[in-house]
């Protein structure tokens, strides 16, 4: 706990004497979310140029089988859906300055339907204002400032989804005051990233007594990437010269009323949750590797109500591990290795589990139009009370799914 603490005043006493510095030197990208341009999608100006609107749109149609278990390939599960589709606007009003951003779903699993039985099509909701070309804030509903791999849009993902460790960690959206600041120190480029936010993810329709706080640091000690290549994934860009980020974050949810934070099933109790996340990226020449570490704990992870029924929140932690190699045609092959390792405090409830995907994918315009096929691997061990010998439970999984937007 001691060990928590010291990285939490780190994070937040960085973030905020950073941003406070005179913006003295060179100039850096901003967070690609709260640009607005006008290179993708269809822009559109006012004749005083004083309002600006560009609108972009994107669908995902997946075809997916499983099999009954690693040894028996009989179909189990046949999974055929249009899992995103989407339509985004951002802008500004009166100046450059004040910007807006807004994305609305409407496929019936990205509307959160079967869980709140409530349609909510509202992803990001989101007002900002510029200060300078260095540091600006947001006010609304978006992605908080967690691991990589969840604040990179679906759309730029090298795989047909992102891995279940970020399905079991991430912070996702959250309603709430949001800060970032970007400035170069020599050849270090650095990002600096807060939130303070309500806590109850996108689909709350209360408050209570407590907020979630949010801080991120990322570092490119061999400067930018090439077209803000450190987020999105694989090598599009086919960096000339080798290029890191290194990042780090934490969160505390407090007084949290579901398993996972801003998601997951309703708790009986309220718990505090705090949440560590690393990550790591490098590219050159079409190559590129990423790793994250995202953790979750929280002193008691049991909720009981009046009749004895349970609900947990999910502690533990989980690794993401992707290589990849893009070749001159766009073909791109890449591997990825994922594990979840609960608590000892959950050992018994939910198991071990490791999945290994190898992916191809056909990039006919970048991210914008791409065929994906995934071959996946699960492997499950579940333990039971007085037993070391876990009991094991494995399937195979294809997956084939195209992306179009504009």
């Amino acid at each position: 706990m001691i060990i928590i603490k010291v990285i939490k005043i780190f994070f937040f006493s960085a973030f905020i004497s950073l941003c406070i510095v005179q913006t003295a030197f060179a100039q850096t990208e901003l967070d690609e979310r709260a640009y607005v341009s006008f290179k993708k999608g269809l822009g559109f100006l006012a004749a005083d140029s004083s309002v600006g609107i560009n609108l972009k749109f994107r669908m995902q149609n997946l075809f997916g089988v499983s099999t009954v278990s690693g040894q028996d390939l009989n179909i189990s599960q046949v999974e055929a859906r249009v899992k995103r589709l989407r339509l985004r606007f951002d802008g500004f009003i009166k100046n450059k300055n004040i910007a807006y951003y807004m994305q609305l779903s409407f496929s019936r699993n990205d509307i959160d339907w079967d869980n709140t039985q409530i349609p909510n099509i509202i992803r990001d909701a989101m007002i900002y204002y510029h200060f300078n070309e260095n540091f600006y804030i947001g006010f609304g509903q978006s992605k908080l400032p967690g691991n990589r791999q969840r604040v990179i849009s679906s759309g730029s993902q090298q795989f047909v989804d992102r891995s279940f460790v970020n399905a079991n960690f991430t912070l996702d959206r959250d309603f709430g005051i949001f800060a970032y600041y970007s400035n170069k120190l020599g050849s270090l480029n650095y990002n600096l990233k807060g939130a303070v936010s309500d806590g109850e993810g996108r689909t709350g329709i209360y408050s209570d007594d407590g907020l979630c706080y949010t801080g991120r640091i990322e570092l490119l000690p061999l400067g930018a990437f090439t077209k803000n290549g450190d987020y999105f994934e694989g090598d599009l860009a086919r960096e000339k010269s080798p290029k890191i980020s290194l990042a780090g974050g934490y969160s505390i949810n407090q007084s949290a009323t579901k398993s996972l934070g801003q998601r997951g099933i309703e708790l009986y109790q309220k718990r505090n949750l705090e949440n560590l996340l690393f990550d790591a990226l490098f590219k050159y020449s079409g190559w590129a590797l990423s790793s994250e570490y995202l953790s979750r704990y929280t002193q008691n992870p049991f909720t009981v109500n009046t009749n004895n029924d349970t609900a947990m929140v999910y502690t533990g932690y989980g690794v993401n591990t992707q290589l990849s190699y893009l070749f001159k045609n766009n073909f791109e092959l890449a591997f990825r290795y994922a594990f979840l390792r609960p608590s000892q405090k959950i050992k018994y409830e939910t198991p071990v589990n490791d999945i290994y995907t190898f992916g191809i994918t056909k990039y006919v315009k970048e991210h914008l139009l791409k065929l994906q096929t995934n071959v996946s691997y699960n492997s499950l061990n579940t333990y039971f009370p007085n037993t070391p010998i876990p009991k094991q439970d494995d399937k195979w999984m294809l997956q084939f799914q195209i992306e179009l937007g504009i």
